[in-house]
């Protein structure tokens, strides 16, 4: 079986940097050399210095393909592989193959060139990788409708950039050395701009590093290497969700940015169990934190804190460990030994790690906070029961002294602890524990009815009773404050669940999150409130840690319940939920276990607040966009094109106002005519922007009344072959409309004759010349409509939508008559769209482009004349 071919691909930011070129020099030297090299297709666009390096290369001849009346030149798959060389030189693999070849793509042709055995040197532009293509899109505001799969270029051997400064290239492009001159201006005033280009640029080296830094990777795991190698940085930052993670992660931040292109990885261990967590509107606040510094925040379960981080660390190929200063208390810190940042430093070997002093540095508790995991009902009713017990217990043992000795007395006061600890918890438990000793050595223990303890095993008995007792009872205290947690933990598991999935499902609105707010802590109300701008104070550290910061002017944003609070102190419950924000409820003041809950909650509804804020912005924002977006579009339009009929209006009366030239009668008639075509087509262009400007702007008034076909078509004719009308000339123009009894239409005759004008010019620029444009119209039921048809070239079915966007011709240059900056079939629809209809594009039978006005009829057509007529039967 014979080896598959290798790929070599030149990659550039933009056109013109030189991928073809060094293609070419490619292919010379390894011709050179002796390799069997051939040109299987390369696109010089017209570029001499391109052109000149195909010179001592063979060229496999290209296979012409008809397609819509035109012949287009494609790669010879079949003859390259025929030729079978070394090495094929394929140029533009993004590139899309004409209708009937073997495949749709050219990189598809290289696939099937690399299964056959022969190496193949490619090209391809950043904006067409199919992973940056609407990232490029965004930028340049250009669609690239061309992609090729990333796996495909990543797949290469070799990918080497074709680098070249934003200046550079802009000098080459005013130079005329990557387009036509006539497409200078309008190249560098749009796609060429300097910003354009540098981010293209940034793209392009990005995506390369990023190509580069997999390939790094597979190399280290087919060789298994799993030791640190820092080529770049990248810093971890572990988070407790303490206080102090803010103060970490700008740490890490400033150490990653230090290095350059240093990544930021926030990361959190949280304990398996599930049981024990930290904050979670810290770790949420602090999650923003990370990546508004442009980090990344993770999230691992393990139990071992510091095997976790340093586990993650290698996994990511990290570099250094950001860590903070251990919170315990010094004495705790002395008994318990070296703590989770010890160990990381220990374990870390080649990775650094920084260990970052804070404000909570050793302030952490002496002693262990000791929590029940019962309630204080229960823990009544275990000292009650265990008092009743006792008693009852004493008063048993006693009377049945002879029969039971100290060991059975010992066993069943212990059941009594036992019994005390289910029922109340630790602390019942072990009153219970200590009176049952005291019970024990009174009436059990010689000698009797005193706390004297004669014999020395007594004592250890006793003793032993009491510690058996206490550790009894703190394991079942414990067993029973786990059991809560996991209910509890299991109970807002399945409420965040039921939150996540109400944010799937889109209810991710202000008011709906309140409203699940409301039902999940049973409040009477909840309120989002916002300190005004100008109330004193009203900075979030005033509205955190102090009672006043909570007074002063506040406005709802949102609220739902009966009689929500318009005021912190007026509310049960609050919680920060971001700077000058707090989510307040009515109704109950909630215990400290739900605090925890609603600071998930509290943390959503910032994000829903955001994302409304966001919203806004862009709502405002986009109108404005688009404002910008035209009026420069315009500029660029209109610095294009008007050029040419002011100039051509300038140089006739300039001309004709010349003294030292002697004009005859016949010069004198073609330099005025020449001046008032000129100035009719700009009053032509100047109505059409106005009209855009109404159309945009929402102030287009449409007057709709029954108007006749016929007469608007008229009209329009004449606008547009005034010269053929007045001589009497054949029209260039054949119209059908007088066969069939058309009804009325319901239109403003108006802007209907500019319509039709518009889109009879637009057919006649686009005919073959010596072909007629044919208007046709038809009837049926309640819609009437006309059909304009010519035999151009048409337009692709995917590039129909583009042609009615303002400023857009197809293929980008003005027609050989210099008309418009491609308003007219703008206007035109948005004119049909004011009237009620629609105006769509198809394929004319044999070839061309047919335009379809579908208008309301004034009255439902009837008899014959309803029957509809297709663009073949119009045209035939």
């Amino acid at each position: 079986m014979s080896r598959r071919g290798r790929l070599r691909v030149y990659l550039g930011a933009a056109p013109g940097v030189g991928k073809t070129y060094a293609m070419l020099d490619e292919g010379h030297r390894r011709a050179e050399r002796g390799t069997d090299v051939v040109v299987g297709v390369v696109e010089t666009h017209g570029r001499a210095h391109t052109a000149a390096r195909l010179d001592g290369l063979e060229v496999v001849s290209r296979t012409d393909v008809a397609y819509r009346g035109t012949v287009l030149t494609e790669l010879d798959l079949p003859a390259v592989l025929a030729r079978r060389p070394d090495v094929a030189l394929i140029d533009e693999m993004a590139h899309t193959n004409a209708p009937g070849l073997t495949h749709q793509k050219r990189w598809q042709d290289i696939e099937e060139l690399l299964e056959a055995g022969i190496d193949v040197i490619s090209t391809v532009n950043v904006q067409h990788l199919e992973s940056l293509n609407d990232v490029v899109q965004a930028i340049t505001g250009a669609p690239q409708r061309e992609t090729v799969p990333d796996s495909v270029v990543r797949a290469a051997e070799q990918v080497e950039l074709v680098d070249m400064t934003p200046e550079a290239l802009r000098r080459r492009m005013a130079h005329g050395n990557i387009y036509r001159p006539d497409r200078v201006d309008a190249a560098l005033s749009n796609y060429f701009r300097p910003g354009n280009l540098t981010a293209l640029r940034e793209l392009a080296l990005l995506w390369l590093a990023d190509s580069v830094e997999e390939g790094l990777r597979r190399y280290r795991e087919q060789h298994g290497i799993d030791t640190t190698w820092e080529t770049r940085e990248r810093v971890v930052v572990a988070l407790t969700g303490g206080p102090e993670g803010e103060t970490l992660l700008r740490r890490g931040a400033r150490i990653a940015a230090r290095a350059g292109s240093g990544e930021l990885m926030a990361l959190h261990v949280a304990r398996s169990d599930g049981l024990a967590g930290s904050s979670i509107a810290a770790l949420e606040k602090q999650r923003l934190l990370a990546e508004s510094l442009g980090g990344s925040y993770h999230s691992v379960a393990g139990d071992d804190v510091a095997e976790s981080v340093l586990d993650f660390a290698r996994g990511h190929h990290a570099t250094q460990i950001v860590i903070g200063a251990s919170r315990r208390h010094p004495v705790v810190a002395g008994l318990t030994g070296p703590g989770t940042g010890m160990s990381i430093t220990r374990a870390s070997g080649p990775i650094d790690v920084h260990v970052v002093s804070h404000d909570y540095v050793g302030r952490g508790r002496v002693l262990p906070r000791l929590r029940s995991g019962v309630t204080v009902r229960r823990r009544v009713a275990g000292v009650v029961v265990s008092s009743v017990l006792l008693v009852a217990l004493t008063v048993g043992c006693a009377l049945s002294r002879p029969a039971l000795g100290l060991p059975s007395e010992m066993l069943l006061f212990l059941f009594v602890v036992v019994l005390a600890s289910l029922i109340g918890g630790f602390s019942p438990a072990v009153a219970t524990a200590v009176a049952a000793s005291l019970l024990i050595n009174y009436y059990f223990v010689p000698p009797l009815h005193t706390f004297t303890i004669g014999a020395p095993e007594n004592i250890l008995a006793v003793v032993i009773f009491v510690v058996v007792a206490v550790l009894v009872s703190r394991v079942v205290d414990i067993a029973a404050r786990r059991s809560s947690e996991a209910a509890r933990s299991n109970a807002e598991a399945e409420t965040l669940s039921t939150l996540a999935g109400s944010l799937l499902r889109g209810e991710q609105s202000l008011p709906a999150l309140l409203q699940r707010v409301q039902e999940t802590f049973a409040v009477r109300s909840v309120s989002l409130l916002r300190r005004r701008s100008d109330a004193p104070g009203s900075s979030a550290e005033a509205g955190r840690n102090t009672a006043s910061g909570l007074r002063g002017s506040w406005d709802v944003l949102a609220s739902v319940g009966i009689h929500p609070c318009r005021r912190p102190e007026d509310s049960d419950t609050e919680v920060a939920v971001g700077d000058d924000l707090l989510l307040v409820l009515c109704g109950r003041v909630l215990a400290a276990e739900d605090r925890r809950m609603l600071s998930a909650f509290a943390a959503q509804v910032a994000v829903a607040y955001r994302q409304r804020r966001l919203a806004e912005v862009a709502a405002s924002a986009g109108p404005l966009a688009e404002t910008d977006r035209t009026r420069t579009a315009l500029l660029n339009a209109v610095s294009h094109d008007l050029r040419t009929p002011i100039a051509t209006a300038k140089a006739s009366v300039t001309s004709l106002r010349t003294k030292d030239i002697a004009w005859t009668e016949a010069d004198r008639d073609e330099l005025l005519a020449g001046a008032d075509d000129a100035l009719d087509r700009l009053t032509d262009l100047v109505g059409n922007l106005l009209d855009l400007s109404r159309v945009q702007a929402g102030v287009l008034a449409v007057s709709a009344t029954p108007v006749d076909l016929e007469d608007v078509v008229s009209r329009a004719l004449d606008h547009v072959l005034p010269a053929a009308a007045a001589s009497g000339a054949p029209s260039p123009v054949d119209t059908d409309l007088t066969g069939t009894a058309l009804p009325e239409v319901v239109a403003d005759g108006g802007l209907l004759e500019r319509v039709v004008a518009n889109l009879v010019e637009n057919a006649l620029r686009h005919s073959p010349p010596g072909r007629s444009v044919r208007v046709a119209a038809s009837a049926h039921h309640d819609t009437v409509e006309l059909r304009i048809i010519d035999v151009g070239r048409g337009i692709a079915v995917e590039d129909r939508a583009a042609v009615f966007e303002p400023f857009q011709r197809l293929d980008d240059h003005p027609s050989a008559t210099g008309a418009g900056v491609g308003l007219g079939l703008a206007i035109s629809r948005s004119f049909v769209e004011a009237m009620r209809g629609t105006l769509e594009l198809e394929d004319t039978p044999g070839g061309g482009l047919t335009a379809v006005v579908a208008l309301p009829a004034a009255a439902p057509a009837t008899g014959p004349s309803a029957e509809t007529v297709t663009t073949e039967e119009a045209w035939s």
